[in-house]
């Protein structure tokens, strides 16, 4: 039977990867990329940079598409999510019926960690809920951008005996969740956290985290809310993209 990889990564530095990934990589015959234009080459480059890094035979396959695009515009969000998602499956499938062969393994390389906001689980059951294709996958953890900020920050995800809630900016910006003191924030385009600049809350910031482009700041959320704004303003417009990551504390 085909075998699949679903390969946590890290945030972007080569040297986050574990040993668990490392051998599953040396494991793969070929390995599927989505491409997602121009504008995040740099994503195609630094997996690149991690294969190169970690792998004993350069005799590997590497399959690539053209990344679905998702309706951003559309105010039903989660319809929009889900069509993206279908064509992501019928990629996935694709790939895996027609690029490998029956006793074969593929891996697809998950930035961060595959199980924290991350849809190749997801999709990966939907294929096989198709009963059109049949594998087996096997998930290997990474070290997340949750965990790769905090350590850069050094401090911790939690304080003790206290929860900490990871949710998105989406979330965030409808309002503080209840009985957190601890919000740690993903996805957040819309920079949610200057919606809270009337709580005392100390933030812990970082974008491109684990690249040659890491950007760190922290403090007061209400004395470097408009540093970080501008920060965020200017790497975007240079790269064309941002992936950042924060931890919000209060008290």
């Amino acid at each position: 039977m085909r075998k699949i990889y679903v390969i946590g990564i890290g945030a972007g530095d080569p040297d986050h990867l574990t040993l668990q990934a490392v051998k599953a990589l040396n494991k793969a015959d070929a390995f599927f990329i989505l491409d997602k234009g121009e504008e995040k080459a740099d994503l195609t480059r630094l997996r690149r940079d991690i294969l190169d890094a970690h792998i004993d035979d350069p005799g590997y396959r590497l399959v690539e598409a053209r990344d679905p695009e998702r309706d951003r515009q559309t105010s039903d969000y989660s319809p929009a999510v889900d069509d993206w998602r279908r064509r992501r499956a019928d990629l996935y499938e694709r790939f895996i019926a027609e690029e490998l062969a029956a006793d074969e393994c593929g891996a697809f390389l998950v930035w961060g960690d595959p199980a924290l906001y991350d849809s190749t689980l997801g999709i990966l059951e939907e294929i096989l809920e198709r009963g059109a294709v049949a594998f087996d996958h096997e998930v290997v953890p990474g070290i997340s951008s949750v965990s790769a900020l905090l350590a850069r920050h050094r401090t911790g995800l939690n304080r003790v005996a206290r929860p900490v809630q990871i949710t998105t900016g989406r979330r965030l910006a409808e309002g503080w969740p209840e009985g957190v003191d601890d919000v740690v924030v993903m996805l957040d385009a819309r920079q949610a956290f200057t919606r809270h600049l009337d709580q005392d809350l100390y933030i812990y910031w970082g974008a491109y985290v684990g690249t040659e482009d890491e950007i760190l700041v922290s403090g007061r959320l209400s004395e470097v809310s408009d540093r970080i704004e501008e920060l965020r303003a200017a790497a975007r417009a240079r790269k064309g993209w941002i992936m950042d990551t924060y931890l919000l504390r209060r008290g």
